[in-house]
């Protein structure tokens, strides 16, 4: 487990340091970008203090060199923002296509048993926001407080070179706001940013669920009682950004008091110097201008310090969402298995974690090359269990799965995947076409194999007129029941895999078509070994062998 995170930490980083190049530029421009705003401002407030003491009629005043200076600070910063923003934006979208890229990765290699234990609202919500709080990193934390930080220590040193009592109180003032925004903005941030992703899923989650539901909410009068739960949510929600708010203003607050006591004395040093004539009245003028814009700039550490807290938790998020829990990661090989062999289940013993009861307590299986075997049983007899053990994604705690003599747990997952077609109780159909649903099972496939396996699952006269194009509709909407499911099995069926699982291939279809079906299920994975799990009643003929789940065992029929 700890190898496995720290990997995959060092993989969300490597997301960010992809980028660091033009990161780094995008700082770059950011600094330059307030030095040419604080020098700009420090040449205007010594030029307007020069000028006001000479007079519009002194003889030999240089105007003319200040004003030039002045206007080609002012192009500088425009254009040092206009690149910094272009930089900044265009790092930020690359970096936020990378981590969903990443975060997919990783995640659905977990589906379905490992993101079981998240509901789909609060991995949509991890998707959007969280991944949202990352990407923006550098734009938002990272980048302004390193462009903070070098400008503060130049002003500084600019100020202690110029007069070395200003120089102490600017350090003072900036030391001060360095502590206190920080802190007033991010007391509690891990508990506060939890609470609030936890509202937010909650409120995702039921605004997913009652769009999904609207036919159930309206048939029993429910949508009054629907909105109210939204809005209760709502409201949740609202609190926790608005403590966010408070925290911000407080950190706001204690940045202008800080300023407030921090102008005047910085201009009562000034003064005092000017006085004893150890400061010219126009560097005076020029300091003080300077101090003003650096105090100005340091208005961005709370948000920004905020945000990079923000990011850090969500990275987090993200990093929990994606980490195999110990009991699956443990004792995973790295052996590439055999093209084909009999899958054999010898004495399984499994349990759920969590729980004590064996769901699984002795039973054997043995699904010879090109043999079909169903498995029945009622609910909760561990069918379910059956397909995560022979799938990989758990392992038993007593026996063994074989595949051509090969534990499992010896052999490579995504290599092992890839020997076996599998059909989802609920395999979906994609909103697209024909097509794409299909080479989903196999992206190298050209139009004629298609053609073939559509009419290997008896459906390729459905779409000859209207072609491989022909749009299916979200979910299938433009099929019936059993041409949705016939356009799965022929996904399914594209994969060259010597193993195919089908979990409940007839679920929601009526008797005939579900005997319709199967049958042709053995004429097209002819030669494949299949392992159907299957609570209905299959013709004769479908299959080799007959179990049945009883208290743990397969029993033979």
């Amino acid at each position: 487990m700890n190898g496995r995170r720290d990997d995959d930490t060092t993989a969300l980083r490597h997301v960010l340091a992809t980028h660091r190049r033009f990161g780094a530029l995008a700082v770059g421009l950011l600094l330059l970008t307030l030095l040419a705003g604080t020098a700009l401002l420090g040449l205007s407030g010594h030029f307007l203090t020069a000028a006001a003491l000479a007079g519009s009629g002194a003889l030999g005043f240089n105007f003319f060199g200040p004003s030039a200076g002045i206007r080609a600070l002012t192009f500088v910063r425009i254009l040092s923002r206009y690149g910094e923003k272009l930089i900044g934006h265009d790092v930020t979208l690359r970096i936020a296509r990378d981590l969903r890229a990443w975060f997919f990765a990783r995640a659905l290699p977990l589906a379905p048993l490992g993101l079981g234990r998240f509901r789909v609202g609060e991995l949509m919500a991890r998707l959007m926001a969280d991944i949202d709080a990352v990407d923006g990193l550098l734009v938002r934390a990272v980048g302004p407080l390193l462009a903070l930080l070098s400008l503060c220590l130049l002003a500084s040193l600019v100020a202690l070179v110029v007069l070395p009592l200003a120089g102490i109180v600017l350090l003072v003032a900036l030391a001060l706001i360095a502590a206190l925004a920080p802190w007033l903005a991010t007391r509690s941030v891990a508990a506060l940013e939890d609470e609030r992703a936890a509202s937010r899923t909650r409120l995702r989650a039921a605004v997913q669920e009652g769009i999904e539901g609207h036919l159930d909410l309206v048939a029993m009068d429910a949508t009054s009682a629907w909105l109210d739960a939204l809005d209760t949510r709502s409201r949740d929600l609202a609190r926790w950004e608005e403590r966010r708010k408070q925290r911000l203003a407080l950190a706001t607050l204690a940045h202008a008091l800080v300023s407030a006591f921090t102008l005047p004395a910085m201009l009562w040093v000034l003064l005092s110097a000017v006085h004893a004539e150890r400061l010219g009245a126009a560097a005076a003028g020029g300091l003080f201008f300077l101090t003003v814009a650096v105090l100005d700039a340091c208005a961005a550490i709370a948000p920004a310090w905020q945000a990079w807290r923000a990011a850090t938790v969500a990275a987090q998020r993200l990093q929990d969402a994606v980490d195999r829990p110990a009991t699956d990661g443990e004792g995973r090989g790295t052996r590439s298995p055999a093209a084909g062999g009999a899958l054999d289940l010898q004495e399984i013993v499994f349990a759920w974690p969590g729980t004590t009861r064996r769901v699984l307590d002795g039973a054997s299986l043995h699904l010879a090359p090109g043999e079909r075997v169903l498995v029945a049983g009622d609910s909760g007899e561990g069918k379910s269990s059956l397909l995560a053990l022979v799938l990989g994604l758990r392992t038993p705690q007593a026996g063994q799965v074989l595949f051509a003599g090969d534990d499992l747990r010896s052999l490579d997952q995504a290599h092992w995947h890839a020997r076996i077609a599998w059909l989802p109780q609920d395999a979906p159909v994609f909103s697209g076409s024909v097509r794409g649903n299909l080479q989903l099972g196999d992206p190298t496939a050209d139009d004629a194999r298609l053609w073939r396996v559509l009419a290997q699952v008896k459906l390729d006269t459905r779409f000859r007129e209207t072609g491989l194009d022909t749009w299916v509709g979200e979910n299938g909407a433009t099929l019936s029941a059993g041409q949705a499911r016939r356009l799965a099995l022929a996904r399914a069926l594209l994969r060259d895999a010597p193993l195919l699982l089908l979990d409940e291939p007839t679920e929601g279809l009526d008797q005939d078509t579900a005997d319709a079906l199967m049958r042709d299920l053995v004429e097209a994975g002819e030669g494949r070994s299949m392992l159907i799990i299957s609570h209905a009643a299959l013709p004769e003929g479908v299959v080799d062998a007959r179990y049945r789940l009883r208290a743990g065992k397969l029993v033979r029929e």
